[in-house]
């Protein structure tokens, strides 16, 4: 015989034999449900290692018709609070035997599409949709189809879809109070047009610069979401007439990149400058950056985010109300009060 024999790949009975149990106890094991003896589950393990064996997950999710599985669709994965959103939700899923299969809405050449049409082919149980997406008639669609939960935005793709999001205008509100509460009268906000927390972040920091008197300072610049964003925002402020001693970008990554433009012009944060973002993803708490944040519990609204879809799964189950988490602001070395070496106002 000329060639390589194909070696015969193991299957659940062969597992059964080697551990001496029955097909259902390992059934057990490897579904990590059910009660089965600390021997039994030794042996099955110590089997499924020597023999090399891999769960047909096909297969089992045609005898169980069901694949166990969660799509999980961010709008953009660079987005550091969308990391720690995901580590949450993943930790309950792993807990009650479900699965993510992941992808990047902003990657997809067709506006996600056909990332979309993948996930239901794939006969997920549940969708995850992670930021604010895009309208779109196939996300409608999808979220009718199967159970749907909305994480980290104010709206979803129609009435089915269940929504966990962060309070943004309190959110705003806090951030702009403090800095008010220093003394600062002129602080400025690198808004996210086009995009619904955007829009929210922008009404809190009116909202807060109005009800402290200082409406006609109201001084906003059109960014976004990313840091290159927030820098081509930074520059302008800082570039203009009537520079602001304090800056309320529109999420952290925005916030970096007002931080390199006062670097650049040589002012020192936050001594010359004071600066907040939102989101307090890991990246504000680096001792070099001590950025001041809006803390939004991003792992928590993961893990609740799972919680309300977990529900959803029972049979029979109808969709729970949507559920706005409150914020609240981690104060780091990034504030303080208004400097006078360039004029601004001291605290009264």
């Amino acid at each position: 015989m000329s060639g390589t024999q194909r070696v015969r790949a193991a299957t659940i009975m062969d597992v059964a034999a080697q551990a001496g149990v029955s097909k259902s106890v390992v059934s057990l094991v490897l579904r990590g449900t059910g009660y089965v003896s600390a021997a039994k589950r030794t042996a099955v393990e110590q089997a499924v290692l020597a023999l090399g064996y891999r769960p047909n997950a096909a297969a089992r999710a045609l005898s169980e018709s069901r694949s166990r599985t969660v799509g999980v669709v961010l709008n953009d994965m660079r987005n550091p609070w969308f990391v720690s959103a995901v580590e949450g939700l993943n930790a309950k899923l792993t807990e009650h035997g479900l699965q993510m299969l992941m992808g990047d809405f902003r990657l997809d050449s067709r506006s996600g599409e056909s990332l979309l049409r993948k996930l239901l082919e794939m006969n997920i149980e549940a969708l995850v949709l992670v930021g604010t997406m895009p309208p779109s008639a196939l996300l409608a669609a999808a979220a009718s189809q199967v159970p749907t939960v909305v994480l980290g935005a104010p709206s979803g793709p129609g009435p089915n879809a269940t929504i966990v999001t962060n309070d943004d205008q309190a959110g705003a509100r806090l951030a702009v109070e403090h800095l008010i509460s220093l003394g600062h009268k002129s602080v400025a906000h690198v808004s996210a047009p086009g995009t619904a927390v955007g829009a929210q972040r922008r009404s809190g920091y009116v909202q807060a610069m109005e009800t402290a008197g200082l409406g006609a300072l109201v001084q906003l610049a059109d960014g976004g979401l990313t840091e290159e964003e927030g820098y081509r925002a930074g520059v302008e402020l800082l570039n203009g007439s009537q520079r602001p001693s304090a800056i309320f970008a529109v999420n952290d990554m925005a916030a970096l990149g007002v931080l390199s433009a006062a670097e650049e012009r040589g002012l020192a944060v936050p001594q010359d400058l004071s600066v907040a973002g939102y989101d307090n993803t890991p990246l504000a708490a680096l001792r070099r950056i001590s950025l001041t944040s809006v803390d939004n519990s991003s792992r928590e609204a993961g893990q609740r985010a799972a919680e309300l879809l977990l529900a959803r799964l029972v049979p029979g189950a109808t969709a729970p109300p949507n559920e706005m988490l409150p914020p609240a602001l981690a104060i780091r070395g990034s504030t303080a009060a208004p400097s006078t070496r360039y004029g601004h106002d001291q605290p009264s």
